[in-house]
């Protein structure tokens, strides 16, 4: 009986600054914690699990739905990502969300809008170099809905482990009172991490899909048996090629907080972290490796 009513309620969208606000402050006064679970929507089961995590975290959630076009570049799918809103909150519903904040272009950037977030560092090189300008716009729009929504916790996935940093870093650096906590990846059965952009794929594509995550686990494994780093690597580049995928954006063993990149044996947590295209869509993926790196 509880599921119908809960769908029902997630349906309340807000769509303003003002209004969210308000009900944030209203949950506030209740002396209730909020959690923020940002979306550009297209959601799968991989959305939902930073739903179901938040809901451990909080006694309200908020999931906010914009596509932002600031962290697309010029040649990228900004015009066809997928939007399917009504679709989306009901997912959001049977999963238990209290709110859908899903503001225009307009609201989000008012006319005169002037304002960039940099993050050094951790925003360098992979993601960074490959998409220019991606993680300013990602940085501008987080600290945006950070500072909107102000939630007790944010919750994101790692399956983007340089965003993850990026957001990181920045609510450390700018002494946001918010919690950001990463979320595991969520695979389909035969590993490929679940992705709005999966939807691209051609039959022929996805079924081939899976063997970056195997490509990235064998890595991983051989990490962590002593072989090289940079041996592993271009081992993983030549095995990608092979299968079908290319061109390769970066595969790269980074350590797991500060992304410095890695050299010879792994002696620490790192990431093998990897952008590669299969046809005209774009992959990303990382596994962790090293001591206490984990499968």
């Amino acid at each position: 009986m509880a599921a119908p009513a809960s769908a029902h309620r997630a349906l309340d969208t807000v769509t303003t600054v003002a209004d969210l606000r308000a009900r944030v402050a209203a949950w506030r006064a209740e002396g209730l914690r909020v959690a923020l679970v940002p979306t550009m929507g297209a959601l799968h089961e991989g959305h939902l699990s930073l739903v179901r995590r938040a809901k451990m975290l909080a006694d309200r959630v908020v999931v906010s739905i914009f596509v932002n076009p600031t962290q697309f570049g010029p040649n990228e799918d900004f015009a066809r990502y997928p939007r399917q809103l009504e679709q989306d909150r009901f997912k959001l519903g049977m999963a238990g969300t209290h709110l859908v904040y899903a503001p225009t272009v307009e609201e989000m950037y008012p006319q005169g809008f002037a304002t960039r977030v940099v993050v050094s560092g951790v925003s360098a090189g992979l993601c960074g170099d490959a998409r220019p300008g991606h993680f300013e716009g990602v940085a501008t729009v987080v600290c945006k809905l950070l500072n909107q929504g102000q939630p007790d916790v944010a919750v994101f996935g790692e399956k983007d482990w340089q965003q993850l940093m990026v957001i990181r870093r920045l609510a450390r650096d700018l002494d946001l009172p918010v919690r950001i906590e990463g979320a595991p990846v969520v695979r389909e059965m035969d590993g490929l991490a679940m992705s709005s952009r999966n939807a691209y794929l051609s039959d022929g594509e996805r079924s081939i899909a899976n063997y970056l995550y195997k490509t990235l686990k064998q890595i991983a494994d051989d990490l962590d048996a002593g072989k090289d780093a940079g041996h592993a690597c271009a081992w993983g580049i030549s095995e990608l090629g092979r299968l079908g995928f290319g061109p390769v954006d970066y595969l790269e063993v980074r350590d797991a907080e500060t992304l410095e990149p890695v050299e010879g044996i792994v002696g620490r947590p790192v990431r093998v972290l990897c952008a590669v295209f299969l046809g005209r869509t774009r992959l990303i993926d990382n596994v962790a490796a090293g001591v206490r790196g984990g499968g």
